[in-house]
């Protein structure tokens, strides 16, 4: 996908599916009584825990309804610094979701360009920036929940689209890591492989 294709439509169920497995892990906590250490269970991403890359998650969404309104990062300030999920990661996560969700939903309210940490950017690009996001971390929080690792085929076509042109995101500083070999030629392996994942490893 290139910066010029609008990947904002695909984004607001992209947020529920990363929502359904956020759940299921609270879920499956609950059933165990093991709650604390599902969340608490590694993840493809180094020094993340599950409970961290949903933290993560928070953090960019509950920001991503500020910078699509046009703000820039300093304007934002430090509100969403700490701890977001507390001992309730699935609340944290809704919290940040709906809001999120629904700003991505009103795209006619969009900035044109947006503010993010690496300076500004057509609104188009923030939105596969996210979707990419959205999608790597899904497969990372199944694989570190011990959940199904399919994903969605349209958002892994438009990822793997922009990760292809080797985009400031895939070589800016502890983004993503260094590419494997892919275990297969799927879409999916292939994007999981770029952004230093392994599938059925």
């Amino acid at each position: 996908m290139s910066a010029s294709t609008d990947a904002r439509a695909l984004i607001p169920a992209a947020i529920d599916r990363f929502g359904a497995r956020v759940h299921a892990v609270a879920a499956a906590g609950a059933a165990t009584g093991d709650g604390g250490d599902t969340w608490d269970r590694p993840t493809p991403c180094d020094a993340w825990t599950v409970r961290a890359l949903v933290a993560h998650l928070c953090s960019e969404h509950r920001w991503a309804p500020h910078i699509l309104a046009g703000q820039t990062m300093d304007e934002v300030g430090d509100r969403y610094d700490g701890d977001l999920v507390g001992d309730d990661p699935a609340g944290a996560w809704d919290a940040a979701a709906g809001p999120s969700g629904a700003a991505w939903t009103a795209t006619g309210s969009h900035a044109p360009r947006v503010h993010v940490s690496f300076g500004w950017l057509d609104v188009e690009e923030y939105a596969v920036q996210m979707l990419v996001d959205l999608t790597v971390h899904e497969w990372d929080l199944a694989r570190g929940a011990g959940l199904d690792e399919e994903l969605d085929a349209g958002c892994v076509a438009a990822a793997l689209a922009y990760i292809r042109t080797d985009p400031v995101m895939l070589t800016g500083p502890g983004l993503f890591a260094a590419p494997v070999t892919a275990r297969s030629s799927s879409p999916r392996d292939e994007l999981l492989a770029l952004v230093g994942r392994r599938a059925g490893a």
